[in-house]
């Protein structure tokens, strides 16, 4: 039984966060929402109460960024995030939360430190390898707690692209992602008619997120906007390392 008092606010706050990631910067911030919302509920419900506002967000931030994204990384990426969408759903209850939440967090701050100590990951062209495994990392991440942003992120920053390039190729990635997602998240029993209650009366703040997320887009330079981008992702990596241990 939920706390309406405590989930509410809780959940606002969360969609928030993941409607201005996924729309202003595209940088893994989008994570904390499973995290936040598991403070108050299990967390395989948050995901799944997540999932149906995440695919509306999809819906205004990929009609905003509609002419901007790269269709070369997005033929990498995808197929190679279907493959981990269904091993996900494959392995999803033997899945450990804890040590998924781990394994990107070093990732992501491993390749922050790498990036501001080294700048040894600037400038990087499209790969095929690179894509299909950090492709098929956040199509399994996606799947068991929405955290596919690091990995994509991972591989897409340091290739420098222009900033709404970056964004509009995230949001096309990650819309084809979530709704892809909610044919197995369905066939678990996972968009049962409670989840999908909660997340219809959740639904109107998703929209709001997105347009939070688009006007700080417009505000913030190139240069800044990276160096934003690694940050938040170092932030990330902080939260799931933290959580991870914890849920261990």
């Amino acid at each position: 039984m939920i706390n309406t008092t405590i989930f509410y606010p809780i959940a606002i706050l969360a969609i928030l966060i993941v409607g201005i990631s996924k729309s202003g910067f595209g940088a893994g911030l989008g994570v904390l929402a499973v995290p936040l919302m598991s403070l108050v509920i299990a967390p395989p419900q948050a995901a799944a109460i997540l999932l149906p506002l995440l695919c509306i967000m999809d819906i205004f931030t990929v009609w905003h960024y509609r002419k901007s994204w790269d269709s070369k990384n997005l033929k990498i990426l995808l197929p190679a995030a279907l493959v981990g969408i269904l091993i996900g759903t494959e392995f999803f209850r033997y899945l450990s939360e804890a040590h998924i939440r781990i394994l990107i967090g070093v990732l992501a701050i491993g390749f922050v430190f790498n990036y501001f100590i080294k700048h040894t990951e600037k400038n990087r062209k499209a790969s095929i390898p690179r894509g299909v495994f950090w492709g098929s990392i956040a199509g399994f991440t996606s799947f068991g707690v929405h955290a596919g942003g690091p990995p994509v992120n991972i591989y897409l920053l340091p290739q420098q692209m222009e900033k709404s390039l970056f964004v509009g190729t995230t949001a096309v990635f990650f819309t084809i992602v979530n709704y892809v997602k909610l044919v197995p998240y369905a066939y678990l029993g996972q968009l049962n008619t409670g989840n999908l209650s909660t997340s219809l009366l959740l639904s109107p703040v998703a929209p709001l997120g997105v347009w939070l997320g688009i006007k700080l887009h417009r505000k913030v330079n190139e240069k800044l906007f990276y160096n934003l981008c690694y940050i938040f992702l170092f932030f990330t990596g902080i939260k799931l390392l933290y959580d991870g241990f914890v849920r261990m």
